[in-house]
């Protein structure tokens, strides 16, 4: 394979960014305007592409959690950690996480691939 070819292939392989977050009580489609609002304009400037919001489950209740999961898209491992070194340095990811600690009672991310590109991807 050429490296014109190899360096196409690789930048198909898409990581994904999931933000799990399980808000309070009334509090989701709080959570979900600001996120939208204030959080996603910056990771878009990281590189980031949000593909979905899922709420679960389906209904905005008035006094139970709902569990938001926010997917991300990223090109490939470079994409992946351009966006984490450029989040690890602004200070306005970390402030605007806590700025929303009276919506949620737990956050978590995690990251992943299809598959198919573990192996290309982790061949960096």
């Amino acid at each position: 394979m050429s490296v014109g070819a190899y360096r196409r292939r690789m930048n198909t392989a898409k990581v994904y960014v999931i933000d799990t977050v399980v808000t309070k009580p009334g509090r989701a489609r709080d959570f979900v305007d600001a996120y939208l609002r204030e959080y996603a304009p910056g990771a878009r400037e990281r590189g980031m592409t949000l593909e979905r919001i899922v709420v679960s489950p389906p209904v905005w209740f008035p006094d139970e959690s709902n569990t938001v999961m926010a997917t991300w898209v990223l090109d490939g491992a470079e994409g992946w950690w351009e966006m984490t070194w450029r989040g690890r340095s602004d200070p306005a990811v970390r402030g605007w996480w806590g700025g929303v600690d009276d919506l949620i009672v737990r956050r978590t991310r995690s990251t992943g691939a299809e598959a198919a590109d573990i192996e290309r991807l982790g061949n960096v």
